[in-house]
């Protein structure tokens, strides 16, 4: 019997040191070629609708029972992520949370069910027509977070006086927004958002700027990829101010010029004189947000303004931090939410080509509008899907294929106990280990090749008896015996 499970196991070593196999192309049916029974489990067009918003077909399912149609797609503008997917979203986010340790941001979450009322406000923000929000089973209005930023001011004033200032926090979560969608634009996304509470100077935002800029280093993006325009929501107070423009007109001001490049000049105008702005103000404004230059800005608003003098600190600060050329002044950039009270900025790429890849601001005043005292504060947000879009146009991405440690392959029934053995001992090492059986090496060797493991231990039933088993290290094709114990 040893003579011949050792003819055996030489037969099965003599084909691994064959060739490699290439992997075989992955049969395409038509649908024809099912059977009618199989054909009728899927549906027969897309709606016009799907087609209309660029989605895929669905791909209706038929139960066993024949009770109902079940779509086997996600709901519209949401994804799957099947492994390779997966990876890319594990890889992005460890390059969040590693540029957040680097920072010395602490990670926190909170749960992306929140109360409608923290997300409900009065400056006509196309945020609020986006919610999806819904009275649950208690009779209590909640909504599918379309933003972060309330949610950490939450968090903020829960926490109280146990924690001390600065905080310094940072989160990776899903946003939900029901608006249309585009390109690097879907219903639901992750993002990544740092913010900073108890800092009242521009210290806070040229940190925040920092952050964004390592992560773009380690992704491989340069300054001449992408740049950040940056401004402050003062510079539009000031101009108000010149002319005697009522406060509370200025959130709704805000939201309406930050439609700027995305309206005509002449839809910006006539909706500022709808809110009672005069001509001559509306002029003023579109001026002074159409101006590209702080020595610019300076010369209309004077040195002595507040915008001003913190722009000039934030330009001053990327220059000794060593970002200035990844950084420019727009006085256009206001951001579209109406908490945001001084600096703005948003990332872009340079090509145009898509819509902006992060932004955020300064928020002083946020926590009161939830009945809490004001703490100086200010953050970004950063999504996952137009970074994802831009590596790609770059050529940036990584290659994430699957990568196993080693794979244990029994070559008798009799070996799966030992295999079992062989398997948990690596996994305690802390090796990734596929465990296989019931299978011929020849599949074996391709799987392993498919998965790129790193190495392919036999146990076979001579070698097992003597407490050994066979290594095979696939990349150089080297074999050899070793104890099974020893084995690492």
């Amino acid at each position: 019997m040893a003579a011949s499970a050792s003819a055996s196991l030489r037969h099965h070593l003599l084909l691994l040191r064959r060739p490699r196999f290439a992997l075989s192309p992955i049969p395409t049916f038509r649908a024809s070629s099912f059977p009618r029974l199989h054909q009728r489990l899927f549906a027969s067009a897309p709606s016009s609708s799907a087609v209309e918003d660029g989605e895929s077909s669905s791909s209706p399912v038929m139960p066993p029972d024949g009770s109902s149609v079940v779509d086997v797609n996600p709901p519209r503008g949401t994804r799957d992520f099947p492994p390779e997917d997966m990876r890319l979203r594990t890889w992005l986010f460890d390059q969040f949370r590693e540029v957040s340790r680097i920072m010395a941001f602490e990670e926190v979450d909170f749960p992306v069910l929140e109360s409608e009322a923290l997300f409900i406000r009065k400056a006509g923000e196309e945020i609020t027509q986006q919610l999806y929000n819904f009275e649950d089973k208690g009779g209590r209005r909640v909504v599918l977070r379309p933003e972060i930023t309330p949610s950490l001011a939450r968090l903020v004033i829960k926490q109280g006086k146990s924690v001390s200032l600065p905080l310094k926090w940072f989160t990776i979560g899903q946003c939900w927004r029901y608006e249309r969608m585009t390109r690097g634009r879907r219903r639901e996304h992750y993002q990544w958002n740092m913010d900073i509470f108890g800092m009242p100077k521009v210290r806070a935002e040229s940190e925040l700027l920092q952050a964004i800029i390592l992560l773009f280093e380690r992704l491989g993006i340069t300054s001449s990829d992408v740049g950040i325009r940056v401004s402050s929501r003062k510079v539009l107070q000031a101009v108000l101010n010149m002319y005697s423009i009522p406060e509370h007109l200025f959130t709704e001001v805000c939201v309406i010029v930050d439609k700027l490049g995305k309206l005509t000049r002449e839809e910006i105008e006539k909706e500022l004189i709808t809110t009672g702005l005069s001509s001559e103000a509306v002029q003023g404004i579109i001026e002074v947000l159409s101006l590209k230059s702080l020595p610019k800005l300076e010369e209309v608003l004077g040195s002595n303004v507040e915008a001003v003098a913190d722009l000039k600190k934030l330009f001053s600060f990327a220059e000794q931090y060593g970002y200035a050329d990844w950084i420019c002044f727009d006085a256009s950039v206001v951001r579209g939410l109406a908490y945001y009270t001084g600096i703005v900025f948003e990332a872009f790429d340079r090509e145009g080509k898509l819509r902006a890849i992060c932004g955020g601001g300064r928020y002083d005043r946020l926590l009161s509008t939830f009945g809490s005292e004001d703490v100086p504060a200010c953050g970004f947000g950063f999504g996952d899907a137009v970074i994802v879009e831009l590596l790609k146009e770059k050529g940036l991405l990584p290659d994430l294929s699957r990568q196993i440690d080693d794979i244990v392959f029994p070559l008798d029934e009799e070996l799966e106990g030992p295999a079992s053995s062989v398997a948990s001992s690596l996994r305690r090492k802390g090796r990734s280990v596929d465990l296989v059986e019931d299978k011929r090496l020849k599949w074996v060797f391709k799987h392993a090749e498919r998965i790129n493991a790193g190495r392919l231990i036999l146990v076979g039933k001579s070698e097992w008896e003597r407490g050994m088993v066979r290594v095979k290290i696939l990349s150089t094709r080297e074999e050899y015996e070793v104890k099974a114990d020893e084995l690492q």
